[in-house]
């Protein structure tokens, strides 16, 4: 067998993990619930849970894969062989995200091309984005460059490709961000959108802005899809963990909050202080924004800044997620990287093709009144994964014991947060899960407003 690849150092491993845990929705997802549950309230719970459960969550993966030096499958079996069902949930979630993923992806570089070649007035028609997207070619074809994109850094291996592509995309997403949000600060009647989202505001607490902060936060950290465990299977073994999750944290908590200051003021500007301008998902990124930047001086400049750094955090969740499924088929097949790369790849393209035309000529085809896109999500967002999580839960604190994790930790660091540790994978962590799987299912249908 050959020996495994190894990230050269932590920084390298660091910023690879960083780069999955900041995708798509720290842009467009939490500065509008950041917005609509209390701003500086949101943000303190948001924190909190990425402190204890997150974190929690996250120590449990990375050491199961530097333990066993696997991937998802390999590392639950050769643990206690009757578990590898949870490894097998992990990397069906990461191959069910892949392609509609890359279907967001290759809108998002549609926009890019558009502003960098100054056609955004276009962009601010309020058709613009829906024709696009209903489309039955354009988006498959964006998609496609979006997949092989993605497919060339995994193919050229961890070192090579991983690290060096991580780390020149996440430094030039943290100055992207920074400049576009100081630029986006300075527009008159900013700051007011600015004291909006960050002053907590008390008198709008309420459970359902508990379980949105519980529910960003396990989803952004990239927990339960078999990307943690397969970094952290290439993770030396004098790299301290702890330190590590830590650092990971601070990434993904920062990059999500300097969005905040990108979008909110921004967005405030722009609409006189209408909070129902700062809407969830491709609403406020196809079609607000574009109308926001249009409003603004330099719009081509800031515009094309703007969604290559949604690119960017596009990819890099992206190239996460396909290690796990590319990884995830070396050590179980045994087969060579460059063919699990293909098989990987050819299956992002063909299952892409429903999430893409599921917007448009077959939007009449739903199931439980979702089209294809929003089908998987479903899936995969509100069910696979808080399972798998708290299965995880279950198979370390009742099945194998917290042992196994404080050991591997203890190889090279203190295990400084072990007692908390404890408390929260047996007992806490489980209630947690269970609510973001109830609150996940339930907003999904509408029967609550999250």
């Amino acid at each position: 067998m050959n020996e495994r690849s190894e990230f050269s150092n932590k920084i390298g491993f660091v910023l690879a993990a960083a780069g999955s845990a900041v995708g798509l929705g720290n842009i467009w997802r939490f500065p509008y619930l950041a917005a609509k549950y209390g701003g500086g309230l949101f943000v303190l719970i948001y924190i909190f849970f990425v402190l204890t459960f997150g974190f929690t969550i996250m120590m449990t993966e990375i050491v199961l894969g530097r333990k066993t030096r696997l991937s998802p499958i390999g590392a639950y079996k050769a643990i206690n062989k009757k578990y590898s069902f949870i490894g097998i949930i992990a990397v069906v979630v990461a191959g069910l995200i892949l392609p509609y993923y890359s279907v967001i992806g290759g809108w998002v570089i549609k926009y890019f091309v558009t502003f960098i070649t100054g056609g955004y007035i276009s962009a601010t028609n309020d058709n613009f984005f829906i024709d696009f997207i209903s489309s039955p070619v354009e988006p498959i074809i964006w998609q496609i460059i979006f997949v092989l994109m993605t497919a060339i850094v995994v193919l050229r291996g961890v070192k090579d490709g991983i690290e060096k592509a991580n780390k020149v995309l996440m430094p030039t997403l943290i100055i992207l961000t920074l400049g576009v949000g100081i630029y986006s600060m300075s527009l008159p009647g900013a700051i007011e959108g600015l004291k909006y989202y960050l002053i907590p505001d008390f008198s709008r607490f309420s459970i359902e802005g508990v379980l949105a902060a519980l529910g960003q936060m396990f989803y952004s950290l990239s927990l339960s899809m078999g990307i943690m465990i397969t970094y952290g299977s290439y993770l030396k073994q004098n790299d301290d963990i702890e330190k590590s999750v830590r650092q990971i944290e601070i990434f993904d908590s920062g990059i999500a909050i300097l969005a905040g200051f990108m979008i909110v003021p921004a967005v405030f500007a722009f609409s006189g202080g209408n909070e129902q301008a700062l809407s969830a998902g491709p609403g406020l990124m196809f079609i607000t924004l574009p109308k926001v930047f249009h409003s603004m001086g330099l719009s081509t400049i800031v515009g094309s800044a703007f969604f290559l750094l949604v690119l960017l955090a596009a990819v890099t969740s992206a190239i996460s997620l396909m290690e796990a499924v590319v990884s995830s088929l070396c050590d179980k097949y045994k087969i060579a990287r460059n063919k699990a790369v293909a098989l990987t790849t050819v299956f992002m393209i063909v299952m892409g093709v429903p999430s893409s035309l599921g917007n448009g000529i077959w939007s009449n085809f739903k199931i439980l009144n979702l089209n294809f896109l929003d089908l998987m999500d479903f899936i995969t967002n509100a069910v696979l994964m808080p399972i798998g999580a708290l299965l995880t839960c279950i198979f370390i604190g009742f099945v194998v014991g917290t042992k196994v994790i404080s050991d591997e930790v203890k190889l090279s660091s203190d295990f400084k947060k072990e007692k908390m540790f404890n408390i929260m994978i047996k007992y806490i962590a489980p209630i947690f899960i269970i609510a973001i799987l109830l609150s996940s299912i339930l907003s999904t249908f509408g029967i609550i407003a999250i």
